[in-house]
């Protein structure tokens, strides 16, 4: 089992920068791919980045290519999502997740064992 909890989120403007992070539990956190997810209000959840389990391989959804980075320090059980030049189309509930599966399904919401409560982040023009 993997407890996963968010922060960073907040309310910032168009252009501003935030830091999400995600701290799990447990001694097995290189064991899996992290990914995160965004959730908008009335649509679908959307990926927006994975990493593989040693952080050598990244993954990003078209919509935030230069914009935002993930990372991981699996010394510390942590997954980073650095968010540059927010847009207020980036506002949604930001989710971390864990998988186990292989790295050529981590777009897939459905491939995750495992979810954290989400974090809200506000971008106003």
């Amino acid at each position: 089992q993997v407890q996963l909890i968010e922060s960073g989120g907040g309310s910032v403007q168009a252009g501003d920068s935030l830091r999400l992070s995600c701290a799990a539990s447990g001694r097995t956190f290189s064991r899996y791919a992290m990914g995160w997810f965004r959730q908008a209000p009335g649509k679908e959840r959307e990926f927006v980045q994975a990493i593989s389990r040693s952080g050598d391989r990244t993954y990003y959804t078209d919509s935030v290519k230069g914009r935002f980075t993930i990372s991981r320090d699996n010394a510390k059980n942590t997954v980073y999502l650095q968010m540059n030049s927010l847009k207020p189309e980036d506002t949604a509930v930001y989710y971390c997740a864990a998988t186990q599966a292989p790295t050529d399904g981590l777009a897939s919401a459905s491939r995750y064992d495992y979810w954290g409560q989400g974090t809200q982040v506000t971008v106003s023009s």
